[in-house]
C-alpha cells in the first residue's frame, strides 16, 4: 500500500541505502517533484532540483546538513521545470549534466510553466541548461560509488534518464515513475513507459524513488505496466466509439486508479494512446496546448499547484 501525504507534510530528507538519500515534497502534486542525494568519501551528486526559488533553497539546506561538500553534479532526469528549475542554485560548485534531447527540450520550453500557474511564488528561478550532456548510457563515479545514467523513452517526455546505483539497488526514476499519482505522457509515448517499465524491472531495483510520492518498491513497476495497458485499452473501446479523448476520459470507470493523485492527467494520455493507435511515432509531436486544455475542462478547472 502506498502512503498518502498531504501539502501539510514538510519536504525532507530519506536514507533510502548507506549515503543515498531521496528529498521528498509532499504531497507529491503538480510540481511537487522528489529529488535524490548521493555521497560517497567526500563526494556527492543530486538527482534533480525543484520548481521554485524557495524550494531550491531549502533542498540545498537539507543537503549541506547531510555534507559538508556541495553537490559535484547535478543529473536532470527530464526537462521538466519542477524538476530543473532550481538548477541555478547549485551551479556555483555542480555541473548539470543531462541527456542531449533533455537539454535541447529545456532551451526550447524556457520558463513557459511559470505562466501555467502565474499564482505560484515561483521566485527568481531560471533556466541553467547542462553543460555537460550524452547520448548513450553514462556512468559518474561519485567516490567510491558508480552511478548510471540510463536514457529511456520516449515515455514520460521524448528522453527521460533513470539514475541508477548498483550496488545499493536503488533507482531513481524521474517521472518515469509516479508514486500514488497519476502517470503523465504528456510529452512522450505509451507504448514508450510500457517499454522503459521493461528496462527497469530488468535492472532490478530493489527500492524506488519515483519522480513524485512516497518511496517504494518494485511493485511499483507492476502498477505503471497496469496502468498504461488499462489506458490502452480504454482508448480502444472510445476510438470504437468513436468518441474523443475528453469523452472517453468522462465515461471511463477509474476502477483501482480512482485514488490517484491528479487524475485529470487520463485526458492527455489518452491523447496519446489515440495518437499511437492511428499509427503515429512514439513521441510524435501533437498539439500539447490543446490536450492541456482538454484536461483543464475535464477537472472544470486548472489543476492546483502548491509549489
Amino acid at each position: 500500500m502506498v502512503t498518502r501525504w498531504s501539502t501539510a507534510d514538510a519536504p525532507h530528507l530519506r536514507e533510502v541505502a548507506d549515503g543515498v538519500h531521496a528529498y521528498l515534497q509532499p504531497d507529491g502534486g503538480w510540481c511537487l517533484n522528489n529529488a535524490g542525494f548521493v555521497v560517497s568519501d567526500g563526494s556527492s551528486l543530486l538527482v534533480d532540483t525543484a520548481a521554485t526559488q524557495a524550494r531550491a533553497l531549502a533542498l540545498k539546506k537539507a543537503v549541506a546538513a547531510v555534507s559538508p561538500t556541495p553537490p559535484r553534479f547535478v543529473v536532470n532526469t527530464h526537462s521538466h521545470g519542477d524538476h530543473t528549475f532550481g538548477n541555478h542554485v547549485f551551479t556555483d560548485h555542480a555541473v548539470v549534466v543531462a541527456h542531449e534531447e533533455t537539454r535541447a527540450e529545456m532551451d526550447a520550453v524556457g520558463l513557459h510553466l511559470t505562466t501555467l500557474w502565474p499564482e505560484v511564488s515561483w521566485g527568481e528561478v531560471s533556466v541553467a541548461l547542462p553543460t555537460v550532456t550524452f547520448r548513450g548510457r553514462l556512468t559518474l563515479h561519485i567516490g567510491t560509488t558508480p552511478v548510471e545514467l540510463v536514457p529511456m523513452g520516449p515515455a514520460h517526455t521524448a528522453v527521460d534518464t533513470a539514475v541508477w546505483l548498483p550496488r545499493q539497488r536503488v533507482l531513481f526514476a524521474g517521472d518515469l515513475l509516479l508514486s500514488g499519482a497519476t502517470p503523465f505522457c504528456l510529452m512522450g509515448s505509451i507504448s514508450g513507459s510500457l517499454k522503459a517499465v521493461a528496462e527497469m524491472r530488468a535492472l532490478r531495483p530493489e527500492v524506488i524513488v519515483a519522480g513524485h510520492g512516497p518511496v517504494a518498491g518494485p511493485e511499483l513497476l507492476d502498477t505503471a505496466e497496469r496502468y498504461f495497458h488499462w489506458l490502452r485499452d480504454t482508448a480502444d473501446k472510445g476510438l470504437a466509439a468513436g468518441l474523443t479523448p475528453l469523452e472517453t476520459a468522462r465515461e471511463a470507470d477509474l476502477g483501482e486508479w480512482d485514488g490517484l493523485l491528479d487524475s485529470e492527467r487520463l485526458v492527455p494520455n489518452l491523447h496519446r494512446a489515440y495518437a499511437e493507435a492511428r499509427g503515429a511515432a512514439p513521441g510524435a509531436p501533437l498539439d500539447i496546448n490543446g490536450m492541456f486544455s482538454d484536461m483543464v475542462q475535464y477537472h472544470g478547472s486548472l489543476p492546483v499547484c502548491h509549489a
